[in-house]
């Protein structure tokens, strides 16, 4: 395990490199013979690697394509890969290690040592522990944590490799939905036909010329489209600027003034937090009993509007008041001359409402999208030229017109044999709970009975809610966590072995941007060597299927470069592929028609034709379906449901702690980074207070200040400022975690004080911006920010593994499951092309009508043809959720 001269050397000079920082070079700078530029492209954007001797030392954005190059992309990207938080070496921890089948001391997950080892041993390890888990508590034991592949904007990402090896020895459970959407994605099929929260917006030019009010509700695309799922280039932002150009007028209704309000001079109406639904059905009311909506359009285009009409008048048979607009001046903060004033320009206006998929990450969160809907159903707008709802304006580019062309995609993840899954944000829950019964989207599930967890490219650690509880389930039912990262991430510091994988510029991979527009394929360019032991996600699953001899099944003997090169192939290019190996991208043609594209306006044009794909086929203001349900936490019409906490229910001097996405990340990747600087205080998460909230607690500007409830407490540092709401503060999500000897989080990691509880039992969603915490200025932080520090480290002796005697090949063949060869067709193509955001769905998760919706913005991004669209549609058919019945 000894150093190379030559090692030691690249390693000093990176080192130097991340401690002084990178170089900005100019796109027409010129480099000595020592020094090569290599194409690339991440979430960050589209750049061109300076690299010298072997260490890249500096970035140069491709401003022609980007443009708005972050301080991610020119000065994050570097710090980071050098850093010292890299995880080098193969780990195990040392309880672990010294006894992996018996006590390991799972209570002494971060805060003991790591111990080095080799590869050949961890993945020994990994492999018995893998295996011995399945074979006592069935594969069902065996849960991922990997949901979501945002661990770089390549095709091979870690959990669609995870998920085609786990499928290959007899599955492992999973999750399901996501922390990003989870309420909307479930409850928006059946009200508008679409998950909506990933679906492309109505062309930008559309909007320049028609739309005279813009509405923000919570939405910041300035910030949050600054990164992409695939690769961000920013193209929204100058046209943003043209919109606002044309005379459009832009409101915030927000609790806090965000980047996107001060870039588009957005009026701002202040808003107490999960009060939203309340707002717009006092708005619905006031147009209603003005005579201000639309009756034609709610007949032609609607059903369910005499269902809701009683709760609007409060003649509901729960016995709330009518929902006038002095009702919802209780409730939401603002006035109720200013509810009757916004009403009224909204019905008097060309008006395109925007909701974030904040709003729903919260108690009753699935009320909020649908209100918004309904108020905008009751105004006739839904479908019309720059008016109507979207819920994706603030991600992937939302508003680029859509080449609609081919993307490329890589291996598929394949069929898991479990069924057995648990909601994202339902893990602690699961852990529990394990085997108890759950709801989500009318059916009953079971949560597994996780045993080991198996984790890759996703940082569950740190998304998971309320921290505290997460740690003593894992403590209490987790006999093994495995963990494959570059870094020492929270969930790297709580695992019990960890596997080094490559950063994003240490192999080859491919992408396109942007998410929605896919007008680009991207060649993302290795650009550096491995840094220390660590290997590429493809590589680590590779070794592994052939210790338990599924390697060839796996890999089915093609190279990483095979693989990008037949994805790019079936993309019908005009480039041939070294010609874009070499130059790093390719243009796509956009068609004319897609830059006048208006979402939902087929169906306004024509509802019989162009039916949505809900039960009724309109829109459904009240919905049958959930109605069927019978879930007491989720009616069949938008109501205003108290949340468990909020403004309206908190003691005195609590105050609501909202937890937007952050500036300088994406999530928790950058964390780490230089760029952290910018925005933290005394190296930890800013916090935004009010200038009045600053003030009753005796706190200035970079005062270091303790948020804390039932469930934890942290430490951040303040920023004072006249651009939050009073009883309101902002903490973005995403920091990595370090317990001080309180249990307190120095960082200031927003999850060690967020609730758990579900947002209904419809979706199980997330509710993590129902927060209520109490704030005071923090004196007794005992060191400085250590999250960024890598763990104490022991180096191992030679260990004694028979890694024969294991016959790990013989017993995974007892495990094994289906593979790719078994598949009909169109079952190969959905889980090989349909399936590369998150976990595949199930067939039967979705009606058929609904699987025609979702697959709408699906199949521009699966790169199919015509005949393999009908080829998959018709797989899911036979298997969708009310297959059986018909």
């Amino acid at each position: 395990m000894g150093i190379t001269r030559r090692e030691f050397l690249k390693a000093s000079v990176a080192s130097a490199v991340a401690a002084n920082g990178l170089t900005w070079f100019g796109a027409s700078d010129v480099f000595g013979a020592d020094t090569v530029v290599i194409p690339s492209a991440s979430h960050w954007g589209p750049f061109k690697a300076v690299v010298k001797k072997g260490v890249l030392v500096g970035i140069q954005p491709l401003t022609d394509i980007d443009a708005m190059p972050t301080k991610m992309l020119t000065e994050g990207l570097i710090s980071r890969v050098y850093h010292k938080t890299r995880v080098q070496y193969p780990m195990v921890r040392k309880s672990y290690l010294a006894n992996p089948m018996g006590d390991t001391k799972p209570h002494l997950r971060g805060k003991e040592p790591f111990v080095r080892v080799g590869w050949d041993e961890i993945l020994a390890i990994t492999a018995n522990a893998i295996l011995t888990t399945a074979e006592k508590y069935g594969n069902e034991a065996v849960f991922s944590s990997s949901y979501g592949g945002w661990s770089h904007a390549g095709l091979l990402r870690p959990q669609v490799l995870q998920g085609r090896l786990f499928g290959l020895i007899g599955g492992h459970s999973v999750t399901t939905g996501d922390y990003s959407g989870g309420a909307s994605q479930v409850s928006l099929p059946h009200i508008i036909g679409d998950m909506e929260v990933y679906s492309p917006q109505t062309a930008w030019e559309v909007m320049a010329e028609h739309t005279e009010v813009m509405v923000w509700i919570g939405c910041d695309p300035w910030k949050n489209n600054r990164i992409e799922y695939t690769v961000a280039d920013h193209q929204m932002f100058p046209r943003w600027k043209a919109i606002k150009n044309r005379g459009v007028k832009f409101i915030s209704i927000n609790p806090q003034y965000t980047t996107t309000d001060e870039a588009l001079g957005s009026e701002w109406v202040k808003i107490v937090p999960n009060t939203d639904t309340a707002l717009f059905l006092a708005m619905a009311y006031h147009v209603y009993t003005t005579g201000k909506y639309d009756k034609a359009y709610l007949d032609k285009y609607t059903v369910g509007f005499d269902k809701f009409l009683p709760y609007l008048l409060g003649k509901d048979a729960d016995g709330t008041p009518p929902k006038t607009p002095e009702w919802a001046a209780k409730i939401t903060g603002i006035p109720a001359r200013k509810i009757v004033e916004l009403a009224e320009l909204f019905a008097t206006k060309r008006t395109q409402f925007a909701g974030a998929w904040a709003l729903q990450r919260a108690h009753h969160g699935e009320m909020t999208h649908w209100a918004i809907i309904n108020f905008a159903a009751m105004l006739g707008k839904i479908g019309k030229p720059g008016q109507g709802v979207g819920f994706s304006w603030h991600y992937g580019g939302g508003g680029m017109p859509q080449s609609n062309h081919p993307m490329p995609v890589g291996l598929s993840q394949g069929r898991n044999p479990v069924k057995a899954r648990c909601p994202a944000s339902r893990i602690s829950e699961m852990l529990m709970n394990p085997g108890k019964q759950y709801t989500r989207d009318g059916a009953v599930h079971t949560y597994p009975n996780a045993k080991l967890i198996y984790n890759a490219g996703n940082n569950f650690m740190s998304h998971q809610q309320n921290t505290n509880e997460l740690l003593r389930a894992m403590n209490r039912q987790v006999d093994t966590v495995i963990c494959q990262d570059p870094w020492w991430c929270a969930s790297s510091r709580f695992a019990d072995i960890v596997l080094p994988a490559t950063s994003a510029l240490e192999r080859d991979d491919m992408s396109s941007g942007g998410t929605y527009s896919n007008d680009k394929i991207y060649a993302m360019r290795q650009v550096i060597q491995p840094y220390g032991e660590s290997l590429d996600d493809f590589e680590i699953f590779r070794r592994l299927g052939e210790l338990m001899g599924v390697g060839f099944q796996f890999s089915e003997g093609k190279t990483v470069q095979q693989i990008l090169r037949e994805s790019y192939d079936r993309t019908n290019p005009t480039v041939p592929f070294d010609e874009f190996w070499e130059k790093g991208m390719v243009k796509i043609d956009v068609p004319e028609k897609m830059r006048q594209w208006v979402r939902h306006g087929d169906f306004y044009t024509d509802p019989v034709k162009s039916p949505l794909h809900t039960k009724s086929g309109k829109i459904e203001l009240y919905c049958s379906e959930i109605d069927s349900f019978k879930i007491a936490d989720c009616p069949p019409i938008p109501k205003f449901l108290e949340p468990a906490e909020y403004l309206g229910n908190a003691k005195p001097g609590q105050v609501h702690v909202v937890s937007p996405h952050p500036f300088n990340r994406v999530h928790s990747q950058m964390a780490q980074a230089d760029v952290r600087k910018y925005e933290n205080v005394k190296g930890r998460q800013h916090v935004r207070i009010s200038v009045e909230d600053a003030k009753a607690n005796g706190i200035k500007d970079g005062d270091l200040v303790e948020l804390h409830n039932e469930r934890g407490a942290l430490i951040a540092g303040a920023v004072v400022t006249d651009q939050i709401m009073k009883g309101v503060v902002s903490l973005e999500e995403g920091n990595w975690i370090q317990l001080d000897s309180r249990g307190r989080c120095n960082s200031g990691a927003i999850n060690m004080i967020t609730t758990s509880v579900a947002s209904s039992g419809l979706s199980q969603a997330t509710s993590a911006n129902t927060c209520i915490a109490s704030l005071k200025k923090c004196t007794d932080a005992e060191s400085e920010n250590r999250a960024y520090e890598p763990p104490p480290i022991e180096t191992a002796g030679k260990l004694a593994l028979d890694v024969a005697s294991m016959k790990l090949m013989e017993r995974a063949a007892e495990l094994k499951g289906a593979t790719m060869a078994s598949m009909s067709a169109g079952e190969k193509l959905f889980y090989e092309r349909c399936t590369l955001c998150h976990v595949p769905r199930e067939p039967g998760d979705y009606t058929k009508k609904q699987w025609h919706g979702i697959t709408q913005s699906m199949f521009p991004r699966a790169g199919l043809d015509d005949t393999q669209k009908k080829i998959v549609l018709d797989f899911l058919e036979k298997n969708a959720k009310d297959a059986a019945a018909m």
